[in-house]
């Protein structure tokens, strides 16, 4: 009995590490991958650039919103390995509020999508604002909860 306890003990330490470590190594290749894009991404945007030929402002913006996404991404990666594995929801928020950016400039034939999208982005806004009244550390419980 004392035996079978013990291997349940060393595989609920050893399953978190396994999982960890899985999920660091996919984030460093998810980084790799998204730092090819992130280059791919600056040489098309200064091919439109030197061009110059007719420029279409839509690819143009686009082209630098999807420059931020990425560089955003890799932000958060970077960021959660100097937080001690933790994601910031913030990064989640920047991340969201350009993506929706992005949707609005590239799809603004609907009038109702758009304004949808606007009224997405003052949500993720206020929930922003409220974000930064909250303290980053979580009070402790006996705060809210007198014994």
């Amino acid at each position: 009995m004392f035996n079978v306890k013990e291997k349940y003990t060393f595989l609920l330490q050893v399953i978190p590490k396994v999982l960890q470590i899985l999920l660091n190594v996919s984030l460093v290749f998810l980084a790799t991958i998204l730092s090819f894009l992130l280059v791919n991404e600056l040489l098309v945007f200064s091919q439109l650039i030197i061009e110059r030929k007719a420029i279409d402002y839509k690819l143009f913006l686009e082209s630098i919103l999807i420059f931020f996404l990425y560089f955003e991404f890799i932000t958060m990666i970077v960021k959660y390995f100097k937080d001690d594995y933790h994601f910031p929801i913030r990064y989640f928020i920047y991340v969201s509020i350009t993506a929706m950016t992005r949707l609005i400039i590239v799809e603004h034939n609907n009038p109702i999508d758009t304004l949808l999208y606007t009224i997405v982005i003052l949500i993720l806004i206020i929930g922003y604002f409220i974000l930064n009244l909250t303290p980053y550390e979580r009070p402790d419980s006996r705060w809210f909860f007198k014994q």
